[in-house]
């Protein structure tokens, strides 16, 4: 007999037909053979790293955003930097997710982990918002 806390669904063993049924997204989930938890773990570790990463640059788009109407020179410089901060955080975000599905069916297949852009991409701006910055300040 099952506890009140139990789903019978839960019951079926791993990889069984109709468990996979039950995760979104399908196009991830629904191919393959689950991998080792401990990957998939990793894998969620590094999704929930770059959403971090992408609340910092929200984070900052907003406090110099803020702080722009306060500058007494430069403030559409500032206001600048502080839209390519916050579109920073939007694009993280995105490339989080994608980044985790890819990598979460390139497991669930066993196959090479894809690179990714937005890596190259994030760097170069935060490189346009330092050089802004600089204007600002110098």
């Amino acid at each position: 007999m099952n506890g009140p806390d139990i789903d019978p669904r839960d019951q079926s063993p791993p990889g069984a037909p109709g468990a996979a049924d039950r995760r979104r997204p399908r196009w991830v989930y629904g191919v393959g053979q689950e991998p080792d938890a401990r990957f998939t773990f990793a894998n969620e570790r590094t999704f929930l790293a770059w959403i971090r990463t992408s609340l910092g640059f929200l984070t900052a788009g907003l406090a110099l955003g803020a702080l722009a109407g306060y500058a007494p020179v430069a403030r559409s410089d500032a206001h600048l930097a502080a839209i390519v901060l916050t579109l920073c955080g939007v694009l993280c975000a995105g490339l989080a997710l994608l980044r985790w599905a890819r990598n979460e069916r390139a497991l669930r297949l066993s196959r090479p982990l894809s690179s990714t852009l937005a890596m190259p991409l994030l760097t170069l701006a935060l490189v346009a918002v330092a050089a802004i910055t600089l204007e600002i300040v110098l």
